[in-house]
């Protein structure tokens, strides 16, 4: 069973900041809960309440919330209207695919005096004779009845054969009440009868193919074992993950055995690195909205690694760095991570091949001189073993 808790109602609310104090729209779909608890002490201020595609089997502890407008409670196990005559802000009312057969209880819904909508399409109820000129007659207040506009005259008309049809409607919901307590007994044996047949299988995917195959009635109780079968298949899925998921969250190799370090680039990040004479410069094409409190940098004396969000980027380098010296700063504009890394020694082999091809400032100074003139080319000899030309 599926309790409504104070974690799932501030789930549910993360558009209003997780404060389920002011809460005025709150959507708990599709989640499996069998009773309605807590929520009209938890979100006294909500106006629309979904509720729709659970377990529910009776409407129950809402009476604290005066100012619900709209309360969506389709496709549940609801057999009866009822406790909802202190929502005085109630303004629509869908129980659409339930299992009210019960009609009267439409009538504990006499001192809403803001309902306007009613939405009762799918439910035994429905079925009965003078099904609608019953509801129309005994909620004056209504507008609209399954999504179909109540007109003057079928309201007058409705008014003026009440008591008949009330009296059509008492034997029909009398007759189903009594076909409701036969279709219990008879979905319990079946139940009980197809547990056992299940139980002596083996084989658990066999088992579940032969509940699936049974044949069922269309029942509360058919449908709370449906929905359990739903979740104990989902729970065995997620009990086996993917292999291929699983593959992809292992997490890298960062070292070779013999504890070099590799060069990792699992986020595809581009990047540029350069080596200069006493430092490295890493410039990281870090995505330009991503929350710096996301990015990790980690810099040792021989490698620098960076974690993106969970994915990593390393790279090695040749010298020896000082991680304490090391400066990493993040662009305001572009988002970029500049890392430079001071080295332990400077490269002197880097500042020699630098000055050597460093232009001088006069020729004097180098100990060569500049070429200047023009060129004789006519006292040019050529060697005497020199081919002639073709």
């Amino acid at each position: 069973m599926v309790r409504i808790t104070e974690e799932l109602v501030r789930k549910k609310s993360e558009h209003n900041e997780r404060l389920i104090g002011t809460l005025e729209e709150l959507s708990l779909h599709q989640e499996d809960i069998e009773r309605i608890e807590h929520i009209q002490n938890w979100c006294r201020d909500l106006k629309i309440l979904l509720l729709q595609s659970n377990l529910i089997a009776r409407l129950e502890n809402l009476h604290k919330l005066k100012r619900l407008e709209y309360l969506n409670v389709a496709v549940n196990n609801i057999e009866r209207i009822e406790n909802l005559e202190s929502l005085e802000s109630l303004n629509k009312l869908d129980l659409t695919l339930n299992f009210v057969g019960e009609l009267t209880s439409v009538e504990s819904l006499i001192g809403n005096y803001n309902l306007r909508e009613l939405v009762l399409i799918g439910n035994p109820c429905v079925d009965y004779p003078h099904y609608r000129d019953f509801v129309v007659g005994t909620l004056l207040q209504l507008q609209s009845l399954d999504c179909k506009d109540i007109l003057p005259s079928e309201r007058l008309q409705a008014q003026r054969l009440l008591p008949q049809h009330r009296a059509v409607i008492v034997q029909c919901q009398a007759a189903q009440a009594i076909e409701r307590d036969e279709q219990r007994i008879r979905v319990a044996e079946q139940q009980a009868q197809l547990a056992k047949e299940c139980a002596a299988i083996e084989d658990e995917d066999e088992r579940t193919r032969a509940f699936w195959n049974a044949k069922s009635e269309h029942c509360p109780e058919i449908r709370t074992e449906i929905a359990r079968q739903h979740k104990l298949g989902r729970e065995k899925h997620e009990s086996q993950p993917d292999p291929l998921t699983q593959k992809q969250k292992r997490s890298p190799n960062l070292f070779a055995p013999c504890g070099r370090p590799y060069n990792i680039n699992q986020a595809k990040l581009p990047f540029n690195f350069q080596d200069e004479a006493g430092h490295y410069s890493l410039l990281l094409e870090v995505y330009k909205h991503l929350d710096t409190s996301l990015i990790d940098v980690d810099i040792q004396t021989n490698y620098v690694r960076v974690t993106v969000k969970g994915k990593v980027f390393q790279m090695a380098y040749n010298e020896e760095v000082k991680p304490d010296e090391s400066v990493v700063q993040r662009s305001q504009i572009s988002g970029h991570l500049q890392i430079i890394l001071k080295k332990l020694k400077a490269n002197e082999l880097l500042v020699l091949k630098k000055s050597t091809h460093a232009p001088t400032k006069s020729g004097s100074a180098s100990g060569l001189k500049e070429p200047c003139g023009t060129v004789d080319i006519g006292n040019i000899c050529p060697p005497p073993d020199l081919p002639d030309l073709i």
